[in-house]
């Protein structure tokens, strides 16, 4: 059995470990990673990314890509007869905010087919260096102290090894690694097994209004339809029957209330509805990621798809920082730390809200804004200075107003008759933000590889929450680290103690990685 090497070996070629190898390539990692189909699923699954996403995506060079629609954070759903028929009410994922509107981020929601953003994150991780290998499947694997041994079969049948530093585990729900690894998981569980028909039709006039989910109520039917932006169409039954060809076609009609519309059948699926988390996401040198680490159904939240994806991007950063010798290896026990409790939050709140799966919501369970939980969880771990236990889990922005544990917040910024956003700073190495020289010194004693960056812009101190004299520690994925309201008598011990606790740094100089 012929023996080769990778820095982490990424299990699934889904949204997420595509993600995970992309950002990992970005930070001049070169993952490998396989997956055991040939291709993307034929059904599109996932269709709305939020603008945190988009983010993510834009950071890596696929924003242009990507078809972003508006400033809204949530997809609209109406109760209705038919497409054709009564529409009786729209049926928000959230009740209306008071609270004024705020520009959170410089991109948008995006609306595209996982089938057609997986081809996407995949050229763009192999341009960058990764190596994806289709039709290969994880066989086996064992972990030692110093790795993980893997045995991989081809499509040929044969065999081979593969000794990697980290495994990265984003083969689904079902999760052979899991499995292998002992872990168990905690939520409401199996929730039902449903079947739907993905169809093809000229349907676009019903979307004008913008709603693009439907719940079919009428004698006989109910259903949920919804688009995926592209002449395809999906309706799930709420039940586990199989149908045949002519029963589909009748039931796609009445759910669009019409017979005069040219109908293709493309296929035909059958879905476990489920939602779980796992104990803990990592074990040894083997991590979980996405529906692995957590099967939250399909919702207006987007927490399956989203979550899995920020999942990725956070093991990362922090895979590369100690695979470059940047930090020690306990920097990635604040992989679990952090994104573990962002699953349990939105876990819930998906029963907090009522639901074709979930007809009597929890009650005791306050309902969290939107762009909160898009823009505003709080991590909590020893990579984050002074994010104590009483803080809640999730606020806006604006509320937040530069705590430490959150998403660094966006503004516009002026350079060279160009229009960046403070997001633009962050994504390569750390970065200390402030609005005076007063702080270059201490960054320059803290650490070579960190960027100081004077930020002149209106706002900058109320959005960070500083003072006069004050700075801002921002991590490599734009999570606040660590600040300083004020100026202390001594900035550069301030940021040097700081930096070494949130870092974990080695006793070895920084080394800067290669950015995108």
């Amino acid at each position: 059995m012929s023996g080769e090497t990778a820095p982490v070996l990424v299990v699934g070629g889904g949204l997420v470990g595509l993600s995970a190898a992309l950002f990992l390539a970005a930070r001049g990692v070169r993952p490998l990673l396989v997956e055991r189909r040939p291709a993307s699923s034929p059904h599109p699954r996932a269709i709305g990314y939020t603008a945190r996403t988009v983010e993510l995506l834009r950071s890596v060079g696929l924003e242009s890509a990507i078809p972003t629609g508006g400033a809204s954070t949530a997809v609209r759903r109406a109760r209705v007869e038919s497409l054709a028929g009564t529409w009786f009410e729209e049926q928000p994922w959230s009740p209306p905010s008071a609270a004024p509107e705020v520009e959170h981020s410089p991109c948008g929601p995006a609306g595209i087919a996982q089938d057609r953003l997986e081809p996407l994150l995949r050229d763009r991780a192999v341009a960058l260096g990764a190596d994806v290998r289709l039709s290969t499947e994880l066989v086996s694997f064992e972990q030692d102290d110093a790795g993980v041994s893997a045995v991989l079969r081809a499509a040929d049948g044969g065999e081979y090894e593969v000794r990697a530093e980290h495994l990265v585990a984003a083969d689904g729900h079902r999760s052979p690694v899991r499995e292998a690894l002992g872990v168990h998981r905690t939520g409401r569980g199996h929730l039902a097994t449903v079947r739907s028909v993905l169809f093809r039709a000229p349907l676009e006039e019903y979307l004008r209004g913008g709603v693009g989910q439907f719940a079919i109520d009428q004698p006989g039917l109910s259903a949920f339809l919804t688009t995926y932006g592209d002449g395809r169409w999906v309706l799930m039954f709420e039940d586990d029957v199989d149908r045949d060809e002519k029963t589909l076609r009748d039931l796609v009609a009445r759910a669009i209330g019409r017979s005069d519309v040219a109908v293709e059948l493309i296929t035909t699926g059958r879905w476990e509805l489920a939602a779980a988390v796992a104990d803990t996401y990592s074990v040894g040198r083997a991590h979980l990621a996405g529906d692995a680490a957590h099967t939250l159904p399909p919702n207006r939240g987007g927490y399956g798809a989203n979550v899995g994806i920020e999942d990725a991007h956070n093991l990362a950063w922090k895979l590369a920082a100690v695979l470059a010798g940047e930090s020690t290896p306990g920097l990635l026990d604040t992989y679990d730390a952090e994104r573990r409790p962002v699953a349990e939050l939105c876990h819930r709140q998906l029963f907090a809200r009522p639901e074709r799966y979930n007809p009597e919501p929890t009650r005791d369970v306050p309902l969290i804004d939107d762009r909160a939980m898009v823009f505003g969880q709080l991590y909590r771990s020893a990579a984050v200075l002074d994010a104590g236990p009483d803080l809640p889990p999730a606020l806006r922005p604006e509320q937040w107003a530069g705590q430490p544990g959150t998403r660094a917040p966006h503004l516009w910024l002026s350079r060279d008759g160009a229009r960046p956003s403070t997001l633009d700073l962050f994504g390569r190495g750390w970065v200390l933000l402030s609005d005076n020289d007063d702080w270059a010194d201490a960054a320059k004693a803290a650490s070579p590889a960190l960027d100081h960056r004077r930020v002149d812009v209106d706002g900058f101190r109320t959005a960070f929450g500083l003072h006069d004299g004050g700075a801002t520690l921002v991590r490599p994925d734009g999570y606040i680290a660590w600040r300083s309201p004020d100026l202390p008598a001594d900035p550069a011990n301030a940021l040097t103690s700081a930096l070494r606790q949130v870092s974990f740094a080695t006793a070895r100089p920084s080394v800067s990685l290669p950015g995108r």
